[in-house]
């Protein structure tokens, strides 16, 4: 598969003048500055290209295979990009937990049933299961399997679920309720290790995206759970993030470094990129979704 790192470019940024004026900077945010320049830049230019100032969502006629994206069965019934996002998540979102185990099997099975072409998966807690069917990559489709409140061991406990799916990638995001409910760096690090060979094992076709740990609020959320979030210090997760990318390129699976895309001048989630300091916004959303669409562009079409 090739190297499954996005290529830093750091070359691009190490003159001594630039070095000079940015030295007040912490060395964390020197290094995802030179690591991170070349998504970064590639997701701004993007969003200046396919969408307007006021965030305004493009609409694109559906094709045969698009429709089931945005079909219930497949997708959350979030589809009005206004939040906030309580006041609409509707029946569906006040289910149990096995309830929601049930309910994705029974669309995996679906997908497994009549396999739709270029199916990607997304896997994950409540940032993945929020995730607007309008943003999502229209030429791929998408069966979300996420869960609000999904820890890496929920996670690793029900691979299963989509094991008879055909996905042509995997998009895993996880970890951040570990850190909330005080599970060890070293758990979720090995439970992160575990899912990367499962689903090795459950989908030796597929592409595996493992994606960082994005950054929260801190003193600025407003999340029922701001108490918890503030003994995780983002500088623990940036460091679990680099010891998460050691473990992919260890895996052989592709890594993603989402978390320099949402972070401020201080490492905290940018405001502006989450209702709560935790959940995101629409805002927070658009940038997930070009680097998404970059990385596929750039890294995963290429290794084909």
């Amino acid at each position: 598969m090739g190297d499954r790192r996005l290529k830093p470019v750091a070359n691009l940024i190490k003159s001594a003048a630039l070095c000079q004026h940015l030295g007040d900077l912490p060395t964390w945010a020197l290094l995802s500055l030179m690591t991170n320049s070349f998504l970064l830049v590639s997701v701004v230019l993007l969003l200046f290209r396919d969408y307007s100032a006021d965030v305004t969502l493009r609409t694109r006629p559906p094709s045969e295979s698009s429709r089931l994206v945005q079909s219930s069965l497949f997708q959350p019934s979030l589809v009005n990009p206004a939040y906030p996002l309580i006041a609409q998540l509707g029946p569906r979102h006040q289910l149990t937990y096995q309830q929601w185990v049930n309910l994705l099997a029974q669309e995996a099975q679906a997908a497994a049933e009549n396999p739709p072409d270029r199916l990607t998966i997304l896997v994950g807690d409540s940032l993945s299961l929020w995730f607007p069917s309008e943003l999502l990559l229209s030429e791929r489709v998408w069966l979300n399997q996420g869960i609000s409140g999904e820890t890496s061991t929920g996670l690793l406990r029900r691979l299963d679920l989509f094991r008879t799916t055909k996905p042509e990638t995997l998009f895993i995001m996880i970890g951040i309720n570990d850190l909330i409910r005080g599970t060890s760096g070293e758990t979720l690090l090995a439970n992160h290790r575990l899912i990367m060979q499962s689903l090795k094992e459950q989908h030796p076709q597929a592409e595996i995206v493992v994606q960082s740990i994005l950054p929260h609020g801190a003193e600025q959320a407003v999340w029922e759970g701001r108490s918890r979030l503030l003994e995780i210090p983002n500088s623990y997760i940036r460091e679990l993030n680099q010891q998460l990318e050691a473990i992919a390129l260890e895996e052989d699976v592709y890594y993603l470094d989402l978390h320099p895309l949402f972070t401020d001048i201080t490492g905290n989630l940018r405001p502006e990129l989450s209702t709560d300091g935790l959940h995101l916004s629409p805002q927070g959303y658009l940038i997930w979704s070009s680097a998404l669409q970059i990385f596929s562009q750039t890294k995963l079409e290429v290794d084909e």
